[in-house]
């Protein structure tokens, strides 16, 4: 028998996070710092507004997040010339390297993970969860 995907997604998920660990830490992130800097690079020049809802972080809490990443030198915050009250935040060219590593050895790491599948599975893998993902999205309450 087949087990439910919210089974099956949840339990790898678990082990995704047990194994980013390591590497984030190695990189000296949180998991949280992590999703604020892909968020970043992912939709470069977004409000700090923005990026909370995009990051799902509350937006007091993503303040800490900013703060802690900038005195890095991995991010900066400007006032948008367009609204005064909006501030923008970008990586810098330090933040986009070390985006750019880590996201380099986590996907090395998935690559362990899903080493029972071949190269070509591993990639379908990930563009179908990100298909049904971006389609659950768009329609959450429909039960089709």
């Amino acid at each position: 028998m087949t087990s439910d995907l919210g089974a099956v997604l949840s339990r790898l998920l678990e082990v995704i996070v047990e194994r980013e660990a390591p590497i984030l830490s190695a990189r000296e992130l949180t998991m949280w710092e992590y999703v604020v800097l892909v968020s970043i690079a992912d939709e470069p020049g977004l409000s700090q507004n923005e990026l909370a809802r995009k990051s799902r972080r509350d937006p007091t809490r993503l303040i800490r997040h900013l703060d802690e990443l900038a005195e890095r030198g991995l991010i900066v915050r400007d006032v948008d010339p367009a609204d005064r009250r909006r501030r923008v935040v970008s990586l810098t060219d330090s933040g986009s390297a070390l985006v750019r590593a880590t996201q380099d050895d986590i996907r090395a790491m998935e690559t362990t993970l899903l080493r029972a599948l071949p190269p070509a599975e591993q990639d379908r893998l990930r563009r179908s969860l990100t298909e049904a993902l971006g389609s659950a999205l768009k329609s959450p309450t429909d039960q089709d």
